[in-house]
């Protein structure tokens, strides 16, 4: 186990420098810069250069990135080009609207997923499991901001249940008014479960069908007793590996709906910052973004090795 952990955190470590790189490239073709920005329409080719030189965006690109990246290796995302302080102190601010956000939403999602997969599974070809793949599969084929637009106009706008933006409202006010977070979790989780409870079907089928769980049955081992202790170790395999790869659903699923409904979160400060054209805090929420995505998939892989060690999940 340790060393498959120690494999799987050097081949993460890979892909966030490679991530990095990445990043930085695609915001330094950011059209214009923070001196642009800054500056007003009657601002000299004098003053503009002034503000370039002052901000350090004169300086080639490589040693901006080597300045960056010496700066990553030390914990410091950077400074703002916009408000002169730290990165991670926007980070901070903003953050913890979304770490709530992603929590909620992985306490409905599990517990969802695993009761739809496995009551699908028990009675393949059912009723209850037609109902629930004609359901996942036309739920999974809507777009994230597809379905926030239908669920606002539909449950906030015609009928008046639900807010339908987080406009006005701060990041404390949230513990306050819990009923903010049902349309966002909602659009968030939708897809999720879709993903994980066909897999989870899958899985359950898979195993109820293995010689092991046939005998056992004509040996009369509890109904109880075989779900608990061999079907669903072993049909969850299937649905831990699909959450692996569906981490990046929902790293990205909440910042969609945070754009959507205007929630005070690492999206609408990564927004800002790309407005401004303030590329550190672009880079720094980018990278921290990516970061979660593949720490997300890096525990459910070595969550899935767990559950079944000859699981080789690298293959």
């Amino acid at each position: 186990m340790r060393g498959y952990a120690l494999q799987r955190l050097i081949l993460g470590v890979a892909q966030l420098a490679l991530l990095a790189v990445l990043v930085f490239v695609l915001t330094s073709l950011l059209p214009g810069d923070a001196a642009d920005v800054r500056n007003n329409e009657d601002a000299t080719d004098a003053q503009v250069a002034a503000l370039r030189e002052q901000l350090g965006l004169d300086e080639p690109a490589v040693e901006r990135f080597a300045d960056w990246a010496a700066g990553l290796a030390t914990g410091d995302l950077g400074t703002s080009l916009v408000s002169g302080g730290p990165v991670s102190g926007i980070l901070a601010g903003s953050v913890g609207t979304t770490l709530v956000l992603g929590a909620v939403t992985l306490a409905l999602v599990l517990p969802l997923a695993v009761l739809l997969g496995v009551a699908s599974g028990l009675r393949e070809g059912g009723r209850l499991d037609r109902g629930v793949t004609s359901a996942t599969l036309a739920l999974n084929a809507v777009p994230d901001f597809v379905l926030a637009l239908l669920l606002v106009a539909g449950l906030s706008l015609k009928l008046g249940l639900l807010p339908a933006t987080w406009v006005g409202v701060e990041a404390a006010d949230l513990l306050a008014e819990p009923a903010l977070l049902v349309l966002p979790v909602t659009v968030v989780a939708a897809r999720m479960v879709c993903l994980l409870s066909r897999q989870v079907r899958a899985g359950v089928v898979s195993v109820l069908g293995t010689p092991y769980v046939v005998q056992a049955r004509r040996l009369g081992v509890p109904r109880r007793t075989l779900l608990l202790r061999h079907v669903l170790p072993n049909a969850a395999v299937p649905g831990v590996q699909e959450l692996a790869r569906v981490g990046d659903n929902l790293v990205g699923g909440v910042l969609i709906v945070e754009a959507v409904f205007a929630v005070p979160g690492v999206a609408t400060a990564l927004v800002r910052a790309v407005e401004a054209r303030d590329v550190p805090t672009v880079q720094g929420l980018a990278l921290v973004v990516a970061a979660a995505a593949l720490l997300f998939s890096l525990a459910a892989d070595l969550l899935c090795h767990r559950l079944v060690p000859r699981t080789e999940v690298l293959r």
